[in-house]
């Protein structure tokens, strides 16, 4: 048994209610990014969740620091600085399709918290302040403090926590309840296209408008296209050979101009082939409707050409790549509109470590400018790793072995979290092996057996690695 494990479960256990309670009152909160007014960088509701996060731990008896309303920081001690946990309090948007309850106003039924944030990263959050409470509350000894670093714009680029180490130095050892169970170590690389063009229009049967997507690491589950010059028999029958071969179903508005409404199902953008991507399904159908020859046609069935639906490796576009420790290169066409004849684009690629950054971002603009598409990035964001042998990790993965019974081993993820540039940074919990939340979908959820455990997990690892 190891020490202090019996007191950790018995605390976690007997505080579960509130812990629930704090939960639900964070996500009853829409805290996706907004507009930047003075004093709330990314808008009022992420401003909202940061003041409510720390004024819950400081009815807790914690010590807290407000970094601008970028960040807040609570601190379990006030010794030398041993491990950092960083959670975010943003949320993407909350799409469409929930049928349990309303993304913001969260719900307990069957042992499961169903809202927007609960698994992404409210939840984890959460359980990782009670962790915290229950090292500070039992009085257990550790030589150095643990911070719980909570930010508000990890879904929008993570400028949040950015700012933040302009102002901190990063711990030893960093970890995030943002991933999954046993402990991330390798996250891939990430290449966020964005193009654009200017695309002459000609004929009667025009193209007029896309608009499709909400977020560049969300697989779209809506898109919606405007033409004209042609008739509704003519859309259904190419329509209804699209749904046989892809599943997106697609609705219809005739007045006061004729909408064409595809609907897929959403995902993580690292890992596509989990949704059913309504841009590409809209795209499908667009490509095989008689459109008056125009350069906005041709280009558009040229770019569909290099992003096809079903497409989720890169293969069509000539970068896809896989090896064993960290999976294949995966690709998600997540954003494009179409409005006053200009095209505007974002796609979001997760890259292996065997991947070279560099090579595929030069196959990728040749690839654009082949069709006559502006491809506006410069950059590839390199894949980060930490040594599965290193005390640190051995750790983590010891200590989930003992409270789980499960086998304790290193993965690989597609999504990236705060501690991607983080040189001693690897993400931990809070997703178990075999549970699918439905993160950044409709009816997203968390268990609240797997964070009780999790806030064990957590409160153990601070003991022992603060020691």
């Amino acid at each position: 048994m190891r020490k202090y494990r019996q007191e950790i479960e018995k605390y976690i256990d007997e505080h579960r209610d509130e812990m629930v309670a704090d939960i639900i009152k964070l996500c009853s909160i829409n805290s996706t990014r907004g507009e930047y007014v003075e004093g709330a960088p990314f808008g009022e509701g992420p401003k909202r969740a940061l003041t409510m996060a720390l004024s819950i731990a400081q009815k807790y008896g914690f010590d807290i620091t407000n970094y601008d309303n970028y960040v807040g920081a609570i601190d379990l001690n006030n010794k030398e600085k041993g491990l950092d946990i960083l959670a975010h309090l943003d949320v993407v948007p909350e799409g469409e399709g929930w049928s349990v309850t309303a993304p913001f106003e969260p719900k307990e039924i069957d042992g499961k918290i169903y809202g927007r944030g609960t698994s992404d990263d409210k939840g984890p959050a959460v359980a990782a302040l009670f962790a915290l409470r229950a090292v500070k509350d039992l009085n257990i000894p550790v030589k150095k403090n643990t911070r719980l670093v909570l930010g508000t714009d990890e879904e929008c680029g993570s400028s949040c926590i950015k700012h933040y180490y302009t102002k901190e130095k990063e711990a030893p050892m960093t970890f995030s309840p943002d991933g999954e169970f046993p402990v991330v170590n390798i996250e891939k690389g990430q290449l966020q296209g964005e193009f654009s063009a200017a695309l002459e229009d000609a004929g009667e049967k025009r193209l007029v408008s896309i608009e499709a997507g909400t977020k560049v690491n969300v697989v779209p589950p809506k898109a919606k296209a405007v033409i004209e010059g042609f008739g509704i028999e003519e859309v259904e029958a190419k329509a209804k050979e699209v749904t046989k071969e892809t599943g997106i179903q697609f609705k219809y508005d005739l007045v006061p101009v004729f909408e064409i409404t595809a609907l897929g199902a959403n995902a993580h953008a690292s890992t596509p082939e989990n949704g059913n991507n309504a841009i590409t399904g809209l795209l499908e159908l667009l490509c095989r409707l008689d459109f008056s020859p125009s350069k906005k046609i041709e280009t558009i069935k040229k770019l569909y050409s290099l992003m096809p639906h079903g497409d989720t490796k890169g293969e069509a576009m000539g970068i896809a790549v896989e090896d064993e420790r960290s999976g294949a290169l995966t690709l998600a066409f997540s954003m494009l509109t179409l409005k006053n004849n200009i095209m505007h684009g974002f796609f979001d690629s997760r890259i292996p470590v065997s991947g070279d950054g560099d090579k595929i971002l030069k196959t990728v603009r040749e690839k654009f400018a082949g069709i006559d598409v502006e491809f506006l990035n410069d950059s590839v964001l390199a894949p980060h790793e930490v040594d599965e042998n290193s005390t640190f990790v051995k750790t983590l993965l010891s200590i989930y072995e003992d409270y789980t019974g499960l086998k304790g081993e290193c993965i690989a993820m597609g999504g990236g979290t705060y501690v991607h540039n983080i040189e001693n940074g690897v993400a931990f919990g809070a997703v178990f092996p075999g549970t699918d939340t439905k993160m950044h979908g409709a009816d997203e959820f968390v268990v609240i057996d797997e964070l009780i455990a999790s806030a064990k997990i957590f409160a153990q690892s601070i003991v022992e690695l603060c020691n």
